[in-house]
């Protein structure tokens, strides 16, 4: 049975992913663990992403335990619920720090929560792996120790503008903004790609994160005149906005970025609607490579009865996390395991089919989630 330890005052929630014992059991019988802290939201209204991503992750990790652990280190996960508010996640990060001494910091949701932590990470080194973010300031010259999977913001939005653009012959595009770091990182994406065309947004309409409050700027947009609409934000509030837009008669073409989790977006839309989201990893549902295989009978053995692609994403995490630390000795350096990651990007068949553009190595791949009419 898994150890949960409760701080209140920090709403954090610790998972020892030691199957069959205590973790305090654990430390008497085998004192070689790897700690990694997870900041995520586990409650509110992003908590889908935050609790499909840690589920993805510790089942590949109940997998490596079982099996022995890594180079006969248990993997400890450390999970604190943050809300998707960047406040408790830099309360959380300071505790895994300074309290819990991990040995890296590992699948953090959210750009607006991340930014929030970099003078922590700047100040303690510490490795900061596979984020759930897309933002440049952790990709280009980063300060800190970060190492990314999933594709880039920037790789996404070209996505979504050729669509809209080169495919669908928009040229009367507005945004739907999360009013936060989220927002503008996306937005410059989206510029950025628009100016390739020499187009730019008909207007900018933003929203309070963690909040429904879509009315005003759906009006914004219904005045605009727009005929496509980039949405950037969490599935309730895009999915309020599409039905509303809807009920009033008002349809444009819609697209967002990886950060929706598609599968929910589209279960919450009932209405008739043309979506398409960019998406970082396969459908592992129409996925036909034997990894895809593994990770859905892994799956089904956890009784996970819908495998998403958030649930992909932190199990390839985890996988990635058990493959690099494979190759360092015990205690795992900082060092050896940023080094081991970085190789993965051009030593392992699997992360490059996944993940590595085969035209552009400098690019990752952009898979597309389309809406289907109900």
């Amino acid at each position: 049975m898994s150890a949960f330890r409760i701080i209140a005052n920090l709403n954090i929630v610790l998972i020892a992913l030691v199957l069959g014992q205590t973790f305090a059991h654990a430390e008497q019988t085998n004192n070689k663990v790897i700690k990694l802290g997870m900041s995520t939201a586990l409650t509110g209204p992003a908590k889908n992403i935050g609790q499909q991503l840690h589920k993805g992750s510790s089942v590949y990790f109940d997998k490596v335990n079982n099996a022995g652990g890594i180079n006969g280190a248990k993997v400890l996960l450390l999970v604190a619920d943050d809300h998707y508010e960047p406040k408790q996640t830099v309360n959380n990060t300071r505790e895994f720090i300074y309290t819990n001494k991990v040995d890296a910091l590992f699948g953090a949701m959210g750009t607006p929560t991340s930014h929030a932590i970099i003078p922590l990470l700047e100040q303690s080194k510490i490795p900061f792996l596979m984020p759930f973010s897309g933002a440049s300031f952790l990709r280009e010259k980063p300060s800190v120790k970060a190492f990314n999977l999933r594709a880039s913001y920037n790789d996404e939005t070209q996505e979504q503008i050729k669509y809209l653009v080169e495919e669908h012959k928009h040229t009367k595009i507005g945004l739907f903004i999360q009013a936060d770091e989220f927002g503008l990182y996306v937005e410059s994406g989206l510029r950025e790609a628009l100016a390739k065309y020499n187009l730019t947004p008909v207007i900018v309409a933003r929203y309070k994160r963690n909040s429904q409050d879509v009315e005003s700027a759906l009006n914004t947009l219904k005045l605009s005149g727009v005929t496509a609409i980039c949405l950037v934000g969490t599935y309730e509030p895009l999915s309020e906005f599409i039905n509303s837009a809807q009920k009033q008669g008002f349809n444009p073409e819609y697209t967002s970025v990886s950060f929706v989790p598609s599968f929910d977006l589209f279960d919450e839309v009932n209405s008739p609607s043309n979506i398409m989201v960019t998406e970082i990893v396969p459908n592992p549902l129409n996925c036909n490579d034997n990894f895809c295989t593994e990770f859905l009978a892994d799956m089904q053995a956890s009784n996970i009865k819908k495998p998403s692609r958030l649930h992909f994403e932190g199990y390839i995490n985890a996988m990635a996390f058990s493959k690099a630390a494979k190759n360092c000795q015990f205690p795992l350096q900082q060092s050896c395991l940023m080094n081991e990651l970085n190789s993965l990007l051009v030593t392992d068949t699997l992360i490059q089919k996944l993940f590595i553009n085969t035209e552009n190595n400098n690019k990752r791949n952009v898979y597309r989630s389309y809406y289907v009419n109900k």
